[in-house]
């Protein structure tokens, strides 16, 4: 699995990939150099991270997974704790949700995993 964080302020790669240009060419990176899932996340999850709005987070998130999408056959994961933005990530082209809450931070998840026929990954 290769991790494209898309926020300024990932603890994992120092915020390479904030725009969509980098962020696509990051993700192609990953798929050339093996990765067999991109995880595409759009709020930190380091200690002391600030919480992203949902529109922030959409924002974020949305453009790199269709730009990606369209260009590669590699799964998509979108890693949110947020229903709404796993929804929507999956209207774009993801297939997976990647929950660090175990599904229990926003309670509309697992329904929407449900009705997505997304896989889950927590």
């Amino acid at each position: 699995m290769g991790i494209l964080n898309v926020t300024p302020d990932s603890f994992s790669d120092g915020g390479e990939a904030t725009s969509l240009d980098a962020a696509v060419k990051k993700g192609l990176q990953l798929v050339a150099d093996g990765a067999d899932i991109l995880d595409i996340g759009g709020e930190s999850t380091r200690p002391g991270a600030e919480p992203v709005s949902l529109e922030d987070e959409l924002q974020r998130v949305i453009p790199a997974i269709e730009a990606l999408s369209a260009r590669t056959e590699v799964p998509i994961s979108i890693d949110t704790t947020k229903a709404e933005v796993a929804r929507q990530a999956i209207q774009a082209g993801a297939v997976i949700i990647n929950d660090i809450s175990g599904l229990t931070f926003d309670p509309a998840m697992i329904p929407v995993a449900a009705e997505t026929k997304a896989g889950v990954i927590c």
